[in-house]
């Protein structure tokens, strides 16, 4: 094998997974004309079709599949090997990329950032902001960060942040005019601000425990929101009551913009936690970013 069989290989495993031209040459930073024509080359050296072209999409022949599925162990051990020798580097370089909600990059990921960067001038960061759970491998993330209850079993976890607790609040004006409920089950006669959840679309129940009595209630309510943003711009302007990570409404609550009620029925749970798969051999900056995020106490 040449140089040149493993450019187009390269190219075929890259269209294969991207399913598109146009992504596939923005990762390989080539022309999509350039690109098709090295898919063309490598078909007429194989004699066999390897993808099936439509204006709209790119899909795989039963031969294509079968193709990729014995290329990437092979590359999977070129990766390993490069990300070996890198590891010797006095200065640790790479790209590493992470998936996380708002609120976590904002208050555990960036505080660490302005720092690392500075440090590791070689390393590039690419964060993904996003509250739904995303496949790593498939999206090709290094890393996602998750509340701890869930991150999938199957993953190595790394906790980069204290237990959390949800907050129940209202403004004062709403609370003077639809009363303080006093158990969760109050609520029902309430008028909340729902969020929908943005992996499955439901909507959140909201959860309670206090001493061995745990309740679930689904709460009535005009208006939803999948982020937590504007849930908490709603609360503000008295349109109901929400259910907030603590922290997000901390600084509201403290100045009484926003009053907190229910807060015996709000008990800590796992926070954040940093995730990726149990077979990614880990890379020098990848080691070095994971020390740098663990959470080791107040």
């Amino acid at each position: 094998m040449n140089r040149d069989d493993l450019t187009d290989l390269n190219a075929f495993v890259a269209v294969a997974e991207e399913k598109s031209f146009t992504r596939a040459a923005t990762r390989l930073g080539t022309s999509q004309p350039a690109l098709s024509n090295t898919l063309r080359r490598l078909e007429a050296r194989l004699g066999v079709r390897l993808l099936t072209r439509t204006t709209r999409s790119v899909t795989l022949t039963p031969a294509g599949e079968e193709f990729l599925q014995g290329l990437k162990p092979a590359f999977a051990a070129i990766n390993l090997s490069l990300e070996a020798i890198g590891s010797l580097r006095q200065s640790p370089k790479g790209k590493i990329r992470i998936t996380a909600p708002r609120h976590a990059a904002i208050s555990l990921l960036w505080p660490m950032l302005r720092s690392f960067v500075k440090d590791y001038p070689d390393i590039e960061v690419d964060v993904n902001i996003d509250a739904a759970a995303r496949d790593l491998t498939g999206d090709r993330f290094d890393a996602g960060i998750r509340l701890g209850e869930l991150v999938a079993q199957n993953m190595v976890a790394v906790r980069i942040g204290p237990d959390l607790r949800l907050a129940i609040v209202a403004s004062p004006g709403y609370f003077a005019q639809r009363g303080i409920p006093i158990t969760p089950h109050d609520l029902l006669r309430q008028t909340c601000i729902n969020f929908r959840l943005p992996a499955s679309g439901e909507l959140y129940a909201w959860q309670f425990k206090k001493a061995d009595q745990e309740v679930k209630v689904r709460v009535p309510g005009q208006l939803s929101f999948n982020d937590p943003d504007m849930i908490l711009a709603a609360a503000l302007d008295g349109r109901g009551i929400a259910c907030l990570i603590e922290d997000h409404a901390h600084a509201m609550i403290r100045d009484g913009r926003l009053v907190r009620v229910l807060e015996d029925w709000c008990p800590l749970f796992p926070g954040y936690h940093i995730y990726y798969p149990t077979q990614k051999n880990n890379s020098a900056a990848f080691r070095i970013l994971i020390e740098r995020l663990r959470f080791r106490g107040r």
